[in-house]
């Protein structure tokens, strides 16, 4: 590949740090847009669990001054900014005094199991079905059952949570109905509790496999046919080789390109889609992480989780970007 030259890779850092930095902001401000107050729902849960709070103008007053909501705007926004650098989304307010960022490295680790589960079975599934509808020597069955399977890319990923759950799970007694791990499991590095988190994460994986492998199969497909037609191919065919070196090396190598800067764009969307899914099976991931904030109107939390996803998807843009070279040589970190 050769060495990345130092201005191309200054441009990408300025994009990258440019849209992390535009995204935290909005993050900031959408939830101040919101006439709640969030010291005034942790004084509201302290009454409702207490039946009654002294000294309430007191607390609102000290819960106010702890959260800096007292400060100006601008004193608010510069704290945030410092803060989010480090990693610091102080402290939940539904879980108070529990840090944003212990929450988030509970879930994380089981979003990004998931996540790189059912991402990647889904993208290297889609993008060969897509391919085999159009290959040439691929069997009749396979170009019928392919566009069958699409039927299940229509439907979001709760619904298909919920009819797997529904059979495979009520009916078939196959899986677990919820839950990341066994009750009776003790958590660790053992073999015994990776095989109950494999056995629990099943489900929740092929929920959205199922209805997002025909994105890659389409799109492939689309590629396929206009890299069919390029004069490489056809030379390629002409000198006699072999078809399945021209299926890979010369077709599938070509039209992979796309796909992958889809992938890294779409990881954000995946993390949104996971949210029903890991809510509607108990699974202790981001989304389940987010949907919780929501409901308790716990807006650190919210803002750390978004942000976290957000530098998930922008991280994952700027590599695909310095990596395109391995993938393709004639591809050159040229201005």
């Amino acid at each position: 590949m050769g060495r990345i030259p130092p201005q191309y890779l200054i441009n990408r850092l300025i994009t990258l740090l440019l849209t992390v930095w535009i995204a935290a902001t909005l993050i900031w401000i959408i939830p101040r847009l919101s006439p709640v107050d969030p010291a005034e729902i942790m004084l509201g849960r302290m009454a409702a669990g207490a039946g009654t709070v002294e000294n309430a103008d007191q607390i609102l007053q000290s819960l106010r001054a702890r959260f800096g909501l007292d400060d100006p705007l601008l004193v608010q926004y510069l704290k945030y900014i410092r803060n989010v650098v480090t990693f610091d989304f102080g402290l939940s307010t539904a879980s108070f005094p529990t840090p944003v960022s212990h929450l988030i490295a509970r879930a994380l680790p089981w979003t990004l199991g998931l996540m790189i589960i059912s991402v990647t079975i889904t993208f290297f599934i889609g993008n060969a079905l897509g391919a085999l509808m159009v290959w040439e020597r691929s069997p009749k069955l396979v170009r019928v059952a392919i566009p069958v399977a699409m039927i299940f890319t229509s439907i979001p990923p709760i619904l298909s949570g919920l009819l797997l759950m529904y059979f495979l799970s009520a009916k078939m007694r196959l899986f677990p109905l919820t839950g990341s791990y066994g009750l009776t499991v003790e958590p660790g590095w053992t073999w015994s509790f990776a095989q109950s988190v494999m056995y629990h994460g099943f489900l929740p994986a092929l929920s959205i496999v199922v209805v997002t492998f025909g994105f890659w199969a389409l799109g492939m497909r689309g590629l396929m046919i206009t890299v069919q037609g390029e004069d490489y191919t056809k030379l390629a065919e002409a000198k006699g080789l072999r078809p399945r070196y021209i299926l890979y090396k010369y077709m599938i190598r070509n039209a992979i390109l796309p796909q992958i800067t889809a992938f890294a764009l779409k990881i954000g969307l995946l993390v949104a889609g996971q949210i029903l899914v890991e809510r509607i099976f108990a699974y202790n991931g981001m989304g389940k992480l987010i949907y919780d904030a929501i409901l308790d109107q716990d807006f650190p939390v919210i803002q750390g989780a978004s942000y976290i996803i957000i530098l998930m998807t922008a991280l994952s843009v700027f590599l695909v970007d310095l990596i395109y070279p391995l993938i393709d040589p004639r591809i050159k970190h040229e201005r």
